[in-house]
C-alpha cells in the first residue's frame, strides 16, 4: 500500500469515533420500543383534538389576576347549561389566562354571559377570544393535512429517487415516517392539544429532516465513488466515515433551531407553545434517525443488493 493510500487510510480511521453502522441493530430496537408505546398510547387514550380538528367551542379567558379554576368552572356551567365544557387549564405570565373547550359550538350569547360574569366577578379587565368549528368544516381540516403530509411525502420519495437512488429514497421516507410519528406519539402520551400549529411543525420538522439527510446521503454518494466500495465490510466503512464527516454539522444545525424552539417554548404565548413544543420533538427525533435510522436503513438495504448481485453472478463466474 502507498504512502498516500495509507494516509488517507489513517485520516478515515481517525474521523470515526463511534462505530455507528455495527450498533445499527441497537439503534433499531430503540426506535421499535418507542415506535410500539407510542402507538399504544394512540390506540389507546388517542390524540387530544383541538377545535381546529374536532367541533366545539375554544373560549380563552383572560382574567388578570389570581383565579381559583373551580369558580370560573361554575360560571361556565351556569351560563353555558346543556353543553360539556372541560375543565379549566390556566396559561400565560403569572396564570392570569386559562381556557375551557366545548365538545359542541357554544352561540355567541352564551360566550358573552360567561364574560360578563367573569367582569363582575374579577374586575372589568376580564377579556375573551373564541374559536368555533363546525364538524363539516373539523373533518375537511383533518382530511387537508392529512393530504398535505401525503404529498409532501409522495414528493419527497420522488425527489430522493431523482436525484440518488431508489434504495435512498426508500431509506429516506422510513426516517420521515419515524420523524413524523415520534412528535404525534409524545403529543399523545402527554395529552397535548392538536391543533393547526402542530401540522405546521410537522411539516417543518419533515423540511428540516429530509435536508439534514440529503447531506449525509449526498456524502455517501461522494465517497462510495472515492473509496471504492467492493464488499460489506467497504460498505459499513465507508457509511461510517460519512456519517462522522457529516456530524459536526448535523449537530450544529440543528442546535441553532433546537434552542430558539426551546426559549419560544418557555417565553412565548400560549398560542405558538404548542407548535414549538412539536418542533422540539421532532427536531431531536429528527437529527436521531438522519443518523440513526436513515443511514442504517440504506446499508440494510444496500448489503442486500449486493448480496443478490453477488449470488446472481455466481454461475457466469464458474
Amino acid at each position: 500500500m502507498s504512502s498516500k493510500k495509507q494516509k488517507q487510510k489513517q485520516q478515515e480511521q481517525d474521523v470515526v469515533k463511534f462505530d455507528i453502522v455495527k450498533n445499527r441493530r441497537k439503534f433499531y430496537s430503540i426506535s421499535l420500543i418507542i415506535l410500539v408505546l407510542g402507538m399504544i398510547s394512540i390506540l389507546v387514550w388517542g390524540l387530544n383534538l383541538g377545535v381546529d380538528f374536532k367541533a366545539g367551542t375554544r373560549l380563552d379567558m383572560f382574567i388578570g389576576k389570581e383565579y381559583n379554576t373551580a369558580d370560573v368552572d361554575k360560571i361556565i356551567h351556569e351560563k353555558v347549561p346543556g353543553i360539556h365544557a372541560t375543565p379549566v387549564t390556566k396559561y400565560g405570565d403569572n396564570n392570569h389566562s386559562g381556557f375551557a373547550r366545548f365538545d359542541e359550538k357554544v352561540p355567541s350569547e352564551y360566550l358573552v354571559a360567561v364574560e360578563k360574569a367573569l367582569a363582575e366577578k374579577y374586575g372589568k379587565q376580564v377579556s375573551k377570544q373564541e374559536s368555533s368549528v363546525d364538524p363539516s368544516i373539523a373533518r375537511e381540516m383533518a382530511w387537508k393535512a392529512f393530504v398535505a403530509l401525503g404529498i409532501a411525502s409522495i414528493g419527497i420519495i420522488i425527489y430522493i429517487a431523482i436525484r440518488f437512488q431508489f434504495l435512498f429514497g426508500v431509506a429516506c421516507i422510513i426516517a420521515l415516517i419515524h420523524d413524523a410519528f415520534i412528535p404525534i406519539a409524545l403529543f399523545s402520551v402527554f395529552r397535548i392539544e392538536v391543533d393547526l400549529t402542530f401540522i405546521a411543525a410537522i411539516l417543518t420538522i419533515v423540511g428540516y429532516s429530509i435536508n439534514d439527510t440529503i447531506v449525509i446521503f449526498d456524502r455517501i454518494r461522494e465517497n462510495m465513488k472515492l473509496m471504492k466500495v467492493k464488499t460489506i465490510d467497504d460498505l459499513e466503512h465507508m457509511v461510517n466515515v460519512s456519517l462522522w464527516q457529516t456530524m459536526r454539522r448535523s449537530v450544529f444545525t440543528v442546535a441553532t433551531v433546537f434552542i430558539t424552539a426551546l426559549a419560544i417554548a418557555i417565553l412565548g404565548s400560549e398560542g405558538i407553545r404548542n407548535f414549538s413544543l412539536a418542533l422540539i420533538f421532532g427536531l431531536v427525533s429528527g437529527t436521531y434517525s438522519s443518523i440513526f435510522i436513515g443511514a442504517q436503513v440504506w446499508v440494510t438495504l444496500k448489503k442486500r443488493e449486493m448480496a443478490k448481485q453477488k449470488y446472481s453472478s455466481a454461475p457466469n463466474e464458474g
